[in-house]
């Protein structure tokens, strides 16, 4: 056990896996959450098998909610060219609704304190000390952890460069019944301006979420407008979205999803998941990123807690560096495979990419994806 006090801002995936890691491995910690579960997220909501073993370590798989095993890509272009490809490491399809609910659960009857339905507004750092002000009260803390997603009036509190820059792309996201989608596909299907990620998830809930560019929008004035002018291009899109039975009342949205560089340490606050950065969701694997980023997290955390000539100083940046080794290179990597997604030509080429020079496109995916996690 230590006496350092621990509290993590959002309770996502890389928060929760923090969470339930830190508490058994004998460091008590508290998750600030500004909602309560369980609640839907935009998200692609497949995971790579990579954090499969480390999952299991820490008995947080979840074998019993009946996730989807996913082992195919279908890519189709704007105009309806088609291919496909063996995932080789293949992953698995849970909603953030159930899985993230689920985690919450074994988080706290591991003994996790949570403070739900509360928002940080403010974090500050001064004589080795974190002072942490939310919406229902104030916190002392020797460690903070930020994992508070894609963006937040946080990373606008800690005055992060990204947030400078606005970004075009929106996220849009719908749980639908397809009877005749395939349990062990992942497809990824391109319009103009953006594609859409379509995967079955537990039970018979299929994930349809896409990215747009926000003159998509603009253009169309209304989002079912836009997918029948825009989506329906690609013949595929059509279909599925003709043929959907829908489970929400409205999508799920969100605005200026940025995929610019982001730093895993900001004013002494250790960052995990989006918050320390974010693959472009035609990659499919920012879920098991954000799990990884949470295991090397947790050994530094831990490491400062056991070890007292381990300084605040090393452990940041100890963990800056372990993070960038691990996920610089996959960042960069989906930066540029984005350049092939989201037109006519580009993803054209893609698709003949994918079905004629099958061992580059292999490669690409792999790249991807990183390698298993061992406990």
């Amino acid at each position: 056990m230590t006496d350092k006090k621990i509290i993590i801002v959002g309770g996502g995936l890389a928060g929760l896996v923090t969470a339930v890691h830190l508490t058994r491995s004998g460091v008590p910690c508290s998750v600030i959450e500004k909602r309560t579960y369980p609640f839907h997220r935009v998200c692609g909501e497949y995971i790579s098998n990579e954090v499969v073993p480390y999952l299991r370590s820490l008995d947080i798989f979840p074998d019993e909610l009946g996730p989807a095993r996913i082992r195919r890509l279908q890519l189709t272009s704007v105009n309806g060219r088609e291919a496909s490809l063996l995932l080789d490491l293949g992953g698995f399809g849970i909603s953030r609704y159930t899985f993230d609910q689920f985690l919450f659960q074994k988080a706290r009857h591991a003994g996790v304190t949570f403070h739900l339905d509360t928002e940080v507004e403010r974090v500050a750092f001064d004589n080795e000390t974190f002072s942490v002000q939310t919406s229902k009260g104030n916190f002392i803390a020797d460690v903070v952890i930020g994992s508070f997603g894609k963006r937040s009036k946080l990373d606008v509190v800690l005055n992060r460069g990204f947030m400078q820059k606005r970004s075009p792309y929106a996220g849009i996201k719908y749980h639908v019944r397809l009877p005749s989608f395939p349990d062990d596909l992942i497809s990824l299907h391109n319009f103009p301006g953006g594609y859409c990620g379509i995967s079955r998830v537990e039970k018979d809930v299929v994930n349809l979420c896409y990215l747009t560019h926000r003159d998509n929008l603009k253009a169309h004035g209304n989002i079912r407008a836009m997918e029948e002018a825009v989506l329906f291009r690609n013949p595929f899109l059509r279909d599925i979205f003709l043929n959907a039975e829908y489970l929400f009342s409205k999508p799920e949205t969100i605005n200026e999803i940025s995929f610019e560089t982001k730093s895993p340490v900001e004013q002494n606050v250790l960052m995990a998941g989006d918050s320390a950065g974010m693959i472009t969701p035609l990659c499919g694997n920012g879920m098991a990123m954000a799990i990884h980023s949470a295991k090397i997290l947790c050994e530094h955390v831990l490491r400062f807690c056991r070890d007292t000539t381990y300084t605040r100083v090393v452990m940041e940046r100890d963990y800056a560096a372990a993070w960038n080794k691990l996920f610089s290179a996959r960042l960069w990597t989906g930066r540029k495979i984005q350049r092939l997604f989201g037109g006519t030509f580009a993803s054209n080429f893609a698709v003949n990419l994918a079905r004629h020079v099958k061992p580059v496109a292999n490669y690409l995916v792999k790249k991807t994806h990183g390698e298993t996690i061992l406990p």
